[in-house]
């Protein structure tokens, strides 16, 4: 009698297609009854980025505006020195003098009235 080669279960060799077929009928199984979370998942990370994109997008926006307000508090300081300039005494003489009126020489006389 011939002795019988052992060879190890681990080491007998399966079926390739059955092997396949069962790894893919276990992954489609899988996918199909975790679909529920897997398109959980999705939206949420749908979410995730139009969240990221709205902040940036706002953040844009804040310094946009930010950069408006220094504009106009420029402005607003050099419109303000220029007011402030131009009703000085000196210069609003300047500015009526074409017309004809003058300043005042003798301080303004006060006007009362008697009840009767």
């Amino acid at each position: 009698m011939e002795q019988e080669e052992h060879i190890p279960v681990a080491e007998l060799p399966d079926e390739p297609e059955q092997k396949k077929e069962w790894r893919l009928r276990i992954n489609y199984r899988a996918i199909t009854q975790n679909m529920p979370f897997i398109l959980f998942l999705s939206a949420l990370a749908l979410i995730y980025i139009a969240n990221s994109h709205l902040a940036e997008k706002k953040i844009r926006q804040i310094n946009k505006l930010g950069r408006e307000i220094k504009e106009l508090k420029w402005e607003y300081l050099n419109v303000k020195s220029e007011l402030m300039f131009r009703s000085k005494m000196s210069e609003v003489s300047k500015s009526v003098e074409p017309w004809g009126l003058k300043p005042l020489s003798s301080p303004p006389q006060k006007i009362v009235l008697k009840k009767q």
